[in-house]
């Protein structure tokens, strides 16, 4: 099993459930409101740990109750959190409002997630050295994402990328340290300038090319009910999703990467079945409610992937 080291953020998360979304200047009432923690980098932390991963985590907190709830968390979820550093601003928060379809939009500040720096990062050179793979996301400063990926790629370990929130821009320093970009659909049409598409036809003929050309050389794309593609390691297909009934996709992204970074090998000879893995991880994650509540552990993955009832045959 990989070791793992989590470059990324720690939100609290406000659930607010409504109805539907509502129109500029309109009202709508609250179903339910929750508050769980959250945050792309905790998600895909506790998805790597649930799966086995041995994972050592790099961000920011405040000096306050969510800060040390957060800290509390994690280490139940038995990831090293040593270097957790705790900062001024406080724990940042997202503000997620969920829809009665399990549609959800994000509102994210960031706060002490920040204010994470590459002197932060560069304190935890012992425990990146020794990883298999290092993931982070767009949640936290670029610059301490870099220094992470410097450490990671002189010792030979595997880069991930997940381009979250959406940006149209990528350094060619962090494109030049990241082995693989794990956009969905939205992120990896913004990284081109193209409109978001789940057509296979489009991000195969456009949008992977695209990617691929500014120096992003293993894609893989998650779409939704679509599937994902995937294109690595000279490997390249589209694979379907898991059927389910939709209660919360909040953390669905998230825990299939964090799936994927706990069993890819180093050339990645096993992608297709981590794939088809990470995306039965994912499938269980949206059939719950909550973020990190939802992720589901090894053994519900197992036992779903010893049926493939609900597993489409992929074209």
């Amino acid at each position: 099993m990989n070791k793992v080291v989590v470059i990324g953020s720690l939100n609290t998360d406000l659930v607010t459930k409504i109805k539907r979304l509502p129109a500029q200047g309109e009202t709508v009432s609250v179903i339910e409101q929750t508050t769980n923690f959250g945050g792309k980098g905790a998600n895909q932390a506790v998805a790597a740990a649930r799966q086995g991963a041995d994972v050592t985590f790099i961000g920011a907190v405040g000096n306050d109750d969510y800060g040390l709830s957060f800290k509390t968390l994690l280490q139940e979820e038995s990831i090293v959190t040593d270097y957790i550093v705790t900062k001024e601003k406080p724990t940042g928060m997202a503000t997620i409002l969920l829809e009665s379809n399990g549609h959800n939009t994000i509102l994210v500040n960031g706060a002490a997630n920040l204010d994470l720096n590459a002197s932060d990062v560069k304190q935890a050179n012992q425990a990146i050295a020794a990883a298999d793979i290092v993931v982070a996301q767009l949640e936290v400063p670029t610059e301490a994402i870099i220094a992470g990926f410097k450490i990671a790629k002189n010792n030979g370990a595997i880069t991930v990328l997940n381009p979250a929130p959406v940006t149209s821009h990528l350094s060619d320093e962090l494109i030049n340290y990241t082995d693989i970009i794990v956009p969905n659909e939205s992120e990896a049409a913004a990284l081109v300038g193209s409109t978001p598409s789940t057509d296979i036809a489009v991000i195969e003929e456009t949008i992977d090319p695209e990617l691929r050309h500014k120096g992003l050389k293993n894609v893989i794309i998650t779409l939704g009910d679509k599937g994902v593609y995937y294109h690595a390691a000279e490997n390249k297909g589209v694979l379907p999703i898991f059927k389910v009934v939709v209660v919360d996709t909040t953390a669905a992204g998230d825990t299939f990467i964090g799936t994927l970074v706990a069993y890819l090998q180093e050339d990645m000879s096993n992608l297709r079945d981590v794939l088809r893995r990470s995306s039965k991880a994912s499938a269980l994650a949206v059939s719950k409610a909550g973020a990190i509540t939802s992720i589901p552990y090894r053994a519900e993955v197992d036992q779903g992937l010893v049926s493939l009832v609900d597993y489409e045959v992929s074209q």
